[in-house]
């Protein structure tokens, strides 16, 4: 069953805030995600055009065990620096990786990933750490604000806009959710159908549409190359170490090749973080093949996690705002939404 909010927040102790800018010349943001202490981190990458920040440190055979935050951001690499915000927020709390004796001496643990989204904005006007800073002060465990908001301010999935999804659900007792910044070089709809390519992921009526519109969509050609990127976070309430915690990632990017065809490009950087927070120990059951019990209960874990990170997707996509030159689904296929 879904979780209270059907968002990332279902995991206990997440919180999500978003930043954003959308004033004339203005239209990119910045989301973070915040975990409890002690949580466990990883990442997989795909696709040719990543743009990155702290990954190496989450391979499982490196040091680091885990995060302080997670940092979205549009902007480009020129976006990596809200992840700058991040750490000074982090750091005047003591929050990170013990360097000296005092509390203050500290180093926030803050791995980041941007989307490609400057063809929205004004050249120049883009996250700097002051986006990572506010979102960081707008973080709330409950329900998450989706669409054209935060990350997905400035976000476009082929030919429409997109946005930040989240979505949850219970597994043998735990709780999986992700947040997706939608931003492929793909399509996230069939075209010709008017469906989203993972709308058979969701739950009776989970989408708030009664009905899919069964029809081609008017739409803008679109101009010039697409690069974009899918980026997003899964987080599991399980105790997990660092390799466990990657399959979790690694699962999660296939939610990304079920809801845009095609994925992971050479115009993507898919990537996804995933969090464990170690609420809840994995069941241990031996047997002839080693730890079975913890091996398939993770196995679980990691097919729920391409079931979220799709529906969270969708969520973004449906969400989304059109802005001028780049419509919203809503504004090609209104009549999806009436009466729902």
């Amino acid at each position: 069953m879904r979780g209270h909010h059907d968002a990332i927040t279902d995991v206990r102790g997440i919180r999500v805030g978003h930043h954003e800018r959308t004033d004339e010349g203005w239209l990119c943001g910045t989301t973070v995600v915040l975990p409890p202490e002690g949580t466990v981190g990883a990442v997989d990458q795909r696709g040719g055009a990543p743009g990155t920040r702290e990954t190496d440190l989450l391979a499982p055979e490196n040091l680091v065990r885990t995060v302080d935050a997670v940092c979205l951001s549009g902007g480009s690499a020129f976006g990596l620096a809200a992840a700058d915000g991040v750490m000074n927020w982090l750091a005047e709390r003591h929050r990170g990786f013990p360097v000296g004796p005092e509390p203050n001496q500290v180093v926030p643990i803050v791995p980041a990933a941007v989307i490609f989204d400057l063809p929205r904005s004004e050249w120049g006007n883009r996250p700097d750490a002051t986006f990572g800073w506010a979102a960081c002060e707008a973080a709330t465990e409950g329900p998450v604000a989706q669409g054209s908001v935060g990350a997905g301010a400035g976000a476009r999935v082929g030919s429409l806009k997109g946005g930040v999804g989240t979505a949850s659900e219970d597994v043998d007792g735990f709780v999986v959710g992700a947040l997706a910044v939608v931003n492929a070089a793909g399509e996230a709809v069939d075209l010709e159908t008017g469906v989203p390519y993972a709308a058979e992921r969701g739950r009776e009526e989970e989408f708030g549409v009664s009905r899919w519109p069964g029809r081609a969509g008017d739409l803008p050609a679109a101009a010039g190359a697409r690069l974009n990127t899918t980026i997003g976070v899964v987080a599991v309430d399980a105790a997990l170490s660092k390799a466990q915690c990657r399959r979790l990632a690694v699962a999660a990017q296939d939610g990304i090749a079920r809801a845009v065809r095609p994925a992971h490009t050479m115009f993507d950087g898919d990537t996804v973080f995933a969090l464990a927070t170690g609420e809840k120990e994995l069941p241990r059951v031996e047997g002839p093949l080693g730890d079975a019990g913890s091996a398939a209960a993770l196995d679980r874990l990691c097919t729920a996690a391409a079931r979220v990170f799709a529906r969270a997707m969708v969520h973004g996509l449906l969400s989304a705002k059109g802005v001028p030159g780049l419509p919203a689904y809503a504004d090609v296929w209104p009549e999806v939404f009436v009466g729902a």
